[in-house]
């Protein structure tokens, strides 16, 4: 079976405990956390081969985060051992009317400052299916920028697929350089695109008119724009959105939509109340799609089952969804009554 493998940065997560304010309290919760790293952690758990691929400084916490992505059952072999720092990111939980707040602290940090040179990319690419990257690595540095889209085009050499999750931020694009003008090239190369109406607007300069701010989203408003970034980027197999409807920051309806062979397949919806932690709640939906496409050959199916996945993970804290196949598969079918099971 062939490879998933993700490419970007682990960082180091510091979380308020509960629902306080940063620093409320002395104690903030250590974990890891990362957009391409989650969608491998996902992949393995539904029992797909995944392999990450970063740059780790050689320190306590590098050396832990690659024990934690093996205790995923996730391959390591490709990481470059370069740098001298891990990013960090503060994470201060939502609830009710206040949204939640994330702080990055990410500057100098190894993936940064890594260069084509530091990896093996035969060892990168072996046996694998598709290469998983986001816009957030781009982001952080010039020099990510390059490696990215280096990696991409070593990607195909390799005939391996790209997908990519555009998770445009605002705080990260700070080094000169607007999105706009690094993820197109990118994008020129990438086979699965998964992003919203704000991630195409601002990364791929493709306007959206419909007004997503009347509380109640409608898919239809959203297959023009899909269309339109089809027929910029023909090559595209298909374009994915996750459609979140937020009453409050705990109360959020959930659902998505997948453009692809000239259809428009729209999933259920799942009304979430109660969220726990929805940081990473993207990131599941990508490896749920990933995933999906593997299982499925009915495109509904693939959506299906990554829209009950990434619904899961809003039950989840820190930003692992750690469920399994069969819970995945158990919503789908329907329960979703949260009972015990006994």
């Amino acid at each position: 079976m062939k490879y998933i493998v993700g490419f970007g940065e682990v960082m180091l997560r510091l979380t308020a405990p509960d629902y306080e304010r940063l620093l409320q309290s002395p104690q903030l919760k250590a974990t890891m956390g990362g957009g391409e790293a989650n969608v491998c952690v996902s992949c393995s758990r539904f029992g797909l081969p995944s392999r990450y691929v970063s740059a780790f400084p050689k320190n306590m916490l590098g050396e832990k985060a690659e024990e934690l992505l093996l205790g995923q059952k996730i391959d390591t072999s490709a990481i470059a051992w370069t740098g001298k720092r891990m990013g960090i990111y503060f994470v201060e939980r939502g609830s009710n009317q206040r949204g939640s707040t994330v702080l990055y602290d990410r500057e100098d940090s190894a993936i940064s400052n890594a260069k084509p040179t530091d990896f093996d990319w035969d060892k990168v690419f072996e046996n694998a299916e598709y290469f998983h990257i986001s816009g957030i690595t781009p982001a952080l540095s010039q020099n990510a920028a390059d490696l990215t889209l280096y990696a991409v085009k070593e990607a195909k050499k390799h005939g391996v697929k790209v997908s990519c999750d555009l998770n445009y931020r605002k705080k990260l694009w700070a080094y000169g350089k607007k999105s706009s003008e690094v993820m197109p090239a990118i994008v020129e190369h990438v086979d699965l695109l998964i992003a919203n109406e704000e991630d195409i607007q601002l990364s791929l300069g493709i306007d959206f008119t419909a007004d997503v701010t009347k509380g109640h989203l409608e898919a239809k408003d959203y297959e023009p724009l899909m269309k339109e970034v089809c027929k910029r980027y023909p090559h595209l197999l298909g374009v994915a959105t996750t459609l979140r409807e937020s009453v409050s920051a705990n109360h959020n309806d959930w659902r998505a939509i997948f453009y692809t062979g000239n259809k428009l397949h729209v999933s259920k919806r799942y009304n979430i109340t109660d969220i726990v932690d929805r940081v990473g709640g993207g990131d599941s939906f990508a490896a749920g799609l990933l995933s999906g496409l593997r299982f499925y050959t009915n495109p509904q199916e693939s959506l299906e089952f990554a829209v009950a996945a990434s619904c899961l993970k809003h039950t989840i804290d820190g930003d692992w969804n750690l469920v399994s196949k069969k819970e995945v598969l158990d919503l789908m079918e329907g329960d979703g009554s949260g009972r015990v099971q006994r």
